[in-house]
């Protein structure tokens, strides 16, 4: 079992992929590139970086998804990926 690893901040692409709110990394880039994805009110580019404690609202086709980021880590397992926000709508 690998250790986790905590870091302070994380590229939003990567935060998507990782938390699995976006399966792909490619697909959270594109996402974000087409402003479907917010970052503290604020449209996100790829390369935004999040932080503990920032919101991000995610917009799918027919519905959107607003998370709060909990904890960042590098990998986790898939059983874990929804410690790292809070749903808040």
């Amino acid at each position: 079992m690998l250790p986790v690893i905590y870091i302070d901040d994380m590229r939003i692409d990567k935060f998507l992929k990782n938390s699995r709110i976006i399966k792909r990394r490619t697909v959270a880039k594109e996402a974000c590139e087409q402003g479907r994805i917010e970052l503290n009110g604020r449209p996100a580019k790829p390369g935004a970086e999040v932080s503990v404690g920032d919101t991000i609202h995610v917009t799918f086709g027919n519905g959107s998804l607003t998370v709060r980021v909990e904890k960042l880590t590098e990998s986790c397992r898939k059983e874990d990926a929804a410690e790292m926000y809070t749903v808040l709508q």
